[in-house]
């Protein structure tokens, strides 16, 4: 019987498990961006030594996870289960990067929201009895995405104002079944919308209907207005995202102005680099989440 579901897609969890730690690493790029001071590491550089994009983007993957255990003092025997995955093809830098652990693995591919899936299901995970410790990870990197899903940046093809940067950057966050917060209390869990974007160089716009329709529901199962929250972030939509994010809500009679942002608009400065609509990408919302997550950590 499904006794901890409300609504029509939410969850509320009877043991809400904490946020204990989080490690993130990011590309050069980023790390010249607004929420610099908030990553544990910057890469001065696309290879790190690699001989390889897709080799650095595992030995992020890698170090991350270190890092995000390292804070903890855990070992590897202390965790109950990785869930991790990428936008490369079979999720190979998660699987190589984390393969010498030998924890138990949850291979995820969730796209651009792989992070958030991570903390989701390893939220309900814990809230089952069935874990402890939980270390969820993504990542993603400019040059292995454009690789494998638009064009050889040999091409030196131009970007049109509506396409957005993937970012080069990888977080490990360790959520465990006690601690003092921030918590995971509820998890609301969105549907494909698909309103026939067809441009490839717009994603704002294709994503933009599924985080609204997520956002309504959220509202509907909880019973709760946008007020309630200091802060509601998407993942990676982006400047024309999150504009169409707040028209579109606006209508359903929600307005978000004033608590509302997207982590594909935070992590750069778009009057000082060039990434056109936005941040995207696994590594995204991951990293990002980092500065939202250290700060609530800190309080």
């Amino acid at each position: 019987m499904a006794n901890k579901k409300i609504g029509k897609q939410t969850i509320k969890l009877s043991s809400p498990p904490t946020i204990s730690s989080v490690y993130s690493i990011v590309g050069k790029k980023e790390g010249e961006g607004p929420l610099a001071k908030y990553f544990d590491m910057i890469l001065e550089d696309e290879e790190w030594g690699e001989k390889t994009w897709e080799k650095t983007e595992s030995k992020m993957v890698k170090e991350c996870v270190a890092g995000c255990l390292g804070k903890e003092k855990l070992s590897n025997e202390d965790v109950d289960y990785l869930l991790s995955g990428d936008l490369i093809n079979q999720c190979v830098p998660s699987s190589f990067g984390i393969r010498e652990r030998q924890i138990p693995y949850f291979g995820l591919f969730g796209a651009c929201s792989t992070f958030v899936e991570g903390l989701s299901l390893g939220a309900m995970l814990i809230d089952g009895g069935m874990a402890d410790n939980i270390i969820c990870s993504t990542s993603s990197h400019f040059c292995s995405a454009e690789k494998q899903f638009r064009f050889p940046l040999e091409l030196g093809t131009q970007r049109p104002p509506s396409s957005q940067w993937t970012v080069t950057g990888s977080a490990a966050a360790l959520l465990k079944s006690s601690g003092n917060g921030p918590f995971i209390t509820h998890v609301t869990t969105g549907k494909i919308i698909d309103m026939g974007i067809k441009d490839a160089n717009n994603m704002g716009a294709a994503m933009a209907p599924a985080a609204v329709d997520t956002l309504w529901q959220h509202f509907e199962d909880t019973r709760r207005d946008s007020n309630y929250y200091d802060l509601i972030i998407t993942g990676d939509l982006g400047q024309i995202g999150k504009e169409i994010v707040l028209e579109l809500m606006e209508s359903r009679g929600f307005h978000l102005k004033n608590n509302y942002n997207d982590c594909g608009c935070l992590i750069f400065d778009s009057k000082k680099q060039d990434t056109h609509a936005g941040g995207s990408g696994c590594g995204c919302c991951a990293t990002t989440f980092s500065r939202i997550s250290l700060s609530s950590i800190k309080k």
